[in-house]
């Protein structure tokens, strides 16, 4: 684990805990944050850094909570407002940003694992079985809306519940051919987005006539023929 980033982790909710209410709980939010984030950052189970011995090289909290009590307090709302403020204080969410891009990443699993939730879908290089993430992200890279899925989940399914969860703003959205699709296109544009993609296949010489295309598509299908100097950079 790199302990320059935990430093910078410590650092801020020590900094946001001289602000936290005390509460009904033994251990504060900021207490249960700490201990999840140690855990993360040690790629270990929850249940790992709630005993001392786990805490080498750092200083723990003086009362560490048990297994039980993490995962009730990871499920509250006030636990996750609580890692939104940290990930705010340490890199600000750019929500508003011109420019937003979405896309997913495989996260797979041993084939022998008997995870019930994981499903088989497309990886990297063919068919896996495990989760994805999907996510939108700001010119800083970080994640403005994420949320992870079983493999099989459509990414183009998944990218209109992320864009629900964005205020509405002006801007772009740029995205890989897998994301051109109809619905998306006009769900971006009510959202205030004007979706970019290439062609979902490059050597498509037409666009079908069974069905109603959405004219923000077609008009991307337009300025991508040809695209602007703007155009052609904003998309590198």
């Amino acid at each position: 684990m790199d302990m320059a980033i935990w430093k910078v982790i410590s650092q801020h909710l020590t900094h946001m805990a001289k602000f936290e209410r005390k509460g009904r709980f033994e251990h504060p939010t900021t207490r249960i944050v700490r201990v999840y984030l140690w855990a993360v950052l040690n790629d270990r189970p929850v249940y790992w850094a709630c005993h001392k011995r786990n805490w080498r090289g750092v200083k723990p909290p003086r009362n560490l909570p048990n297994q039980s009590t993490m995962s009730r307090r990871l499920a509250r709302q006030s636990t996750k407002e609580m890692i939104d403020a940290l990930l705010d204080s340490i890199e600000p969410a750019l929500k508003y940003a011109l420019v937003l891009r979405i896309d997913g990443k495989p996260l797979p699993i041993a084939k022998h694992s008997s995870d019930k939730r994981a499903t088989i879908g497309r990886g990297v290089g063919g068919f896996q079985k495990g989760y994805k993430l999907h996510a939108i992200y700001a010119g800083n890279n970080r994640p403005v809306a994420f949320c992870v899925e079983p493999m099989n989940v459509d990414e183009r399914v998944v990218a209109k519940r992320l864009l629900g969860r964005l205020s509405l703003g002006e801007g772009y959205l740029l995205a890989d051919a897998n994301y051109e699709t109809n619905a998306l296109y006009d769900y971006a544009a009510m959202m205030g987005r004007i979706l970019v993609t290439p062609r979902r296949f490059a050597n498509a010489k037409g666009i079908g006539q069974s069905r109603k295309h959405s004219t923000y598509r077609l008009s991307m299908i337009d300025r991508m023929r040809e695209p602007t100097e703007f155009l052609s950079d904003l998309y590198k």
